[in-house]
């Protein structure tokens, strides 16, 4: 016991879990097991109660139509018109009149109803045994047959009486004399048969029997009324005692649930049976059926335990793993690969936690090393202010008159031009200006190397004035016109074309920097990338302006560089498009 308890303790949760909600769910399916057979047995006894008052009721619907039909009968034998013609029958007619006679008490026959949807046939019989026939399933009574059935109403003396099925007459007939009640001498004068279809009476009222074996059967003093000879033993019947009831009887194998009601309106007995198989391998069939479901839902509800688990665990050991790989030393807070989205429950909020505790952690590192680089830039800065800007101005003012003096026109020019560049340097302190200020930045820069390479250098500039608004780096294009002239005009002896071009795309801004020099193969360009190669010049590299350019704006904009040997070079930088409000 000690070694399971221990067992379980050092289980997964997720196995813990599976094997609490398996007992849980083990013992919920047998204690629903024994209520649903206590519910079925009761079940049972109910449904004998209910089937027997189903049934019941269809056979008192059925007596009732029997008693409808046998009302019918009566209206056909008594109807005045037929009476009339029967009695000028009996007394002689000539052929044309028997005709026209025929055709009368025929009409007459149909409207009183002889054609009721349970009626085969109404054969009406004059005193000379001329038949009249309504309904398209009328037979022929051989003559033997009528004589019976005249027989059998001569004992009522105009009463109903009810004929059993003959032979392959599967009809149950309700037939009476007719008798003259003219002046009350009750005279015979024809006799009445009408043929019912129980088959289709029993098919429309027996509600409670949605079986294609099940059976009616009428007796009358233990002797079959309907059907006139039945499969089922009717001795077996006889036995069942009382006014009405049911009860379940055995034949051939097989069991019959029988229900029973007596008449009170005649002496019949109306008995309708029921394979019992019928009724009850239903029931049977539902509770296999239920088994089956509770079965499959205790499947069901182990796998949704088991996922219901893993997603209370599975969280929580992709963060065990996350903790070991900070345990490790790595403080980047990464994603696994194809890892779901987490809800926002306790699960989601320790991972949420995690991530901005060891992101604050990494932000915490990084600023330190950050504020060991600020150091390192003010103490440079520190230097450069040593540097008195209004003394530099004096003094580059000073050559310049000396200069204008002495008449060195273009000594001055590239003075004027060297203090413009410094005093635009200088004063615009913002990282971003528009790209009208670089632009003049580099202006005075080219007119410095002009006077330098004179007609070698070809400098041409393409931007659109409305780009002259747009916000760009602060010394981002200047040093790469001056890597222009350093790696591609000093290694020319022909003239060096370069060109500023400016354009927008997808709400990017798109300034180019080429030159038409002797190109770099791909893994110098790698270098200068990746800051391998010393620069020349201001010593402002491409890795220093595109670290400048993710800084400011992200890692989806920066550098990129195009160059082939003796192709020339293309430098592009990619920048959100920004306008600003004006140029200053």
């Amino acid at each position: 016991m000690l070694n399971l308890k221990a067992l379980y303790l050092n289980l997964r949760i997720k196995h813990k879990m599976f094997v609490l909600i398996s007992v849980v769910m083990l013992f919920v399916a047998v204690l629903a097991i024994i209520i649903q057979q206590y519910a079925f047995d009761f079940y049972d006894e109910e449904i004998y109660k209910q089937s027997s008052k189903a049934l019941s009721l269809s056979s008192i619907s059925i007596e009732n139509e029997l008693k409808r039909m046998e009302k019918l009968t009566f209206m056909l034998t008594t109807d005045t018109t037929i009476q009339k013609y029967l009695r000028s029958i009996k007394s002689g007619l000539s052929k044309y009149d028997n005709y026209v006679v025929q055709l009368t008490v025929r009409e007459r026959m149909v409207n009183i109803g002889a054609l009721d949807k349970y009626v085969l046939s109404a054969q009406l019989y004059d005193y000379f045994d001329n038949e009249y026939a309504v309904g398209a399933n009328s037979i022929t009574f051989y003559q033997d047959r009528l004589n019976s059935y005249k027989q059998l109403t001569a004992v009522n003396k105009g009463g109903n009486t009810w004929i059993a099925p003959y032979n392959n007459d599967k009809s149950l007939i309700a037939a009476r004399e007719v008798r003259s009640f003219e002046q009350l001498n009750l005279d015979y004068i024809g006799t009445l048969a009408l043929r019912i279809d129980m088959n289709k009476l029993f098919r429309d009222l027996a509600k409670g029997m949605n079986s294609n074996d099940a059976q009616l059967i009428i007796m009358k003093n233990n002797e079959p009324v309907y059907p006139e000879a039945s499969a089922f033993p009717i001795d077996s019947l006889s036995q069942l005692t009382g006014s009405e009831g049911y009860k379940v009887i055995s034949y051939e194998g097989k069991q019959y649930f029988v229900t029973y009601i007596a008449s009170t309106y005649t002496d019949w007995t109306y008995y309708t049976l029921i394979p019992f198989d019928d009724i009850f391998d239903r029931v049977a069939k539902v509770k296999n059926t239920i088994l089956m479901i509770l079965a499959i839902l205790f499947v069901v509800i182990l796998l949704i335990a088991v996922a219901f688990a893993r997603g209370i665990t599975e969280p929580i050991e992709r963060l065990n793993a996350k903790m070991k790989r900070v345990q490790l030393g790595h403080f980047e807070y990464m994603e696994e690969p194809n890892e779901r989205a987490l809800a926002m429950d306790e699960a989601g909020q320790m991972h949420r936690n995690f991530r901005i505790m060891v992101e604050r952690i990494n932000e915490l590192i990084h600023e330190n090393y950050v504020k060991q680089l600020t150091i390192r830039d003010t103490e440079f800065k520190a230097l450069q202010a040593q540097i008195n800007p209004h003394f530099l101005y004096n003094t580059l003012e000073s050559i310049n008159w000396s200069a204008k003096l002495s008449k060195q026109t273009h000594i001055s020019q590239m003075v004027e031009a060297l203090g413009s560049l410094l005093r635009t340097s200088i004063n615009l302190k913002e990282p971003l200006i528009p790209m009208s200020k670089e632009l003049e930045i580099i202006n005075h820069y080219v007119t410095i190397q002009k006077y330098r390479f004179e007609e070698r250098l070809d400098f041409q500039v393409d931007v659109a004035e409305k780009l002259l608004y747009c916000s760009i780096p602060k010394l981002s294009l200047q040093p790469l016109v001056e890597n222009a002239i350093n790696y591609g005009l000093e290694q020319m002896i022909d003239t060096c074309s370069i060109k500023i071009h400016a354009y927008t795309e997808d709400e990017l801004l798109y300034v180019s920097v080429e030159d038409n020099g002797p190109g770099m193969d791909k893994a110098f360009v790698a270098q200068l990338l990746s800051g391998q190669v010393k620069t020349k010049g201001s010593g402002l590299g491409l890795k220093n302006i595109e670290e400048r350019i993710k800084l400011l704006y992200g890692e989806s904009y920066g550098l990129t560089v195009e160059s082939e040997p003796n192709e020339g070079t293309k430098v592009i930088m990619i920048l959100p498009f920004e306008m600003r409000d004006s140029i200053v």
